[in-house]
């Protein structure tokens, strides 16, 4: 995958995690890191879980990577509030 394909597919991941753990965002360069973080994280977890990646390439990633931002986000929040 292109890194504009990254950034788009990190962008439109971390906006909609930000959506829905309840935040609204955290600005686009931080919803795209989440996004790419996130998409490493949810492929870290589909592949340990054995489980198939959903939808065509650009799809799935999307969905990969919004999982794995909701997730992060949801870290974060644990630790920030310790």
């Amino acid at each position: 995958m292109g890194v504009i394909a990254w950034l788009i597919t990190g962008l439109i991941a971390g906006w909609l995690a930000g959506l829905v753990m309840k935040g609204g965002g955290y600005g686009i360069i931080v919803d795209i890191l989440l996004g790419i973080v996130g998409g490493w994280l949810g492929g870290w977890v589909f592949g340990l879980l054995h489980l198939p990646i959903p939808g065509g390439p650009m799809v799935g990633s999307i969905i990969v990577a919004f999982i794995g931002a909701v997730i992060l986000v949801g870290i974060t929040r644990l630790i920030k509030r310790a």
